[in-house]
């Protein structure tokens, strides 16, 4: 995700990088030869222009359409920033509760703790269609990381590691039942919001709904010169210009924001919420400080 002051215009107005220009480019490019064209044969061949009045009317259902586009686009976004602050939320939620009731195990609060730390790792990896448990994978145990990676759901088989960590301490007598129910739903709490994250990037905007915007936006920004060159002459190429990059800009935007888990310039910034997760939680746990009681004396 780019990050920007939204108070300061110039810093960002020419930018290209985010601006999806690179994406519309080739369209509207076409859209502007093509109406170049048009205004030529109707000076020079023949008389083509149009009554603007069914684009007037057109232009208002274009208008509908791209804003229902939009806010929908955007709402998924949201969610899955929202659902995302509620995966940083669990996963601070359990490790305090842990800190305070395994405070006489701490190796087994450092374990919890990087098996938590692992979930977002493993969550974003799955949403994005690769492998990884996050950097602090090398303190894991090996062969448990391994499966974790090798399992059907990496997420989950995280999450079970998590709760075979609770119910170890509840076998020792460090939480009884209720408290390990207590605990155990902050997991099934980080397995929801995985799952709800999962459904946004396996749920498109239906079909049906993509093919006909894209149609409406190709006949209108075509046929717009048609019902411009009669009052506009060449200037039409520049109003051409400015309504395809428009309209073919709020429908990529729309594209751009709907699936918010990948590695687009628009996109949630997945690295970024693991990373504050991870400096956190070891902040919490004081996993640093466990390891320099772990070293022998005089390192």
């Amino acid at each position: 995700m780019i990050q920007y002051d939204p108070h300061k215009w110039l810093d960002h107005f020419f930018d290209v990088r985010g601006s999806l220009v690179r994406e519309i480019g080739g369209r509207v490019a076409v859209c502007v030869a093509w109406s170049a064209g048009v205004v030529a044969f109707h000076k020079h061949v023949h008389d083509v222009g149009m009554p603007s009045l069914l684009h007037t009317l057109m232009g208002v259902a274009m208008g509908m359409l791209l804003v229902f586009r939009t806010s929908s686009s955007y709402e998924r976004f949201w969610e899955g920033r929202k659902l995302w602050g509620g995966i940083v939320n669990e996963t601070r939620n359990l490790v305090r509760s842990a800190c305070v009731h395994l405070k006489d195990d701490p190796e087994l609060i450092a374990r919890l703790t990087r098996w938590t730390v692992a979930f977002p790792w493993a969550a974003m990896h799955g949403l994005r269609g690769t492998d990884g448990l996050g950097p602090q994978i090398r303190e894991l145990p090996v062969h448990e990381a391994q499966e974790a990676l090798d399992a059907q759901h990496p997420a989950l088989a995280v999450a079970v590691n998590i709760t075979h960590c609770l119910r170890e301490a509840r076998d020792k007598g460090l939480i009884s039942d209720i408290v390990f129910t207590s605990l155990d739903q902050n997991v099934q709490q980080l397995v929801d919001y995985a799952g709800a994250c999962e459904r946004i990037r396996k749920t498109p905007m239906p079909f049906a709904y993509a093919v006909h915007l894209r149609r409406s936006l190709v006949i209108y920004c075509f046929t717009l010169p048609f019902a411009m060159v009669e009052s506009f002459g060449w200037t039409t190429v520049a109003g051409v210009l400015l309504l395809a990059y428009t309209f073919f800009g709020i429908e990529e935007i729309g594209v751009e924001i709907e699936g918010p888990f990948g590695h687009d310039d628009n996109d949630l910034p997945l690295e970024d919420i693991c990373e504050t997760i991870h400096k956190n939680l070891y902040a919490l746990a004081d996993i640093e400080k466990l390891h320099r009681d772990a070293l022998p004396e005089g390192l």
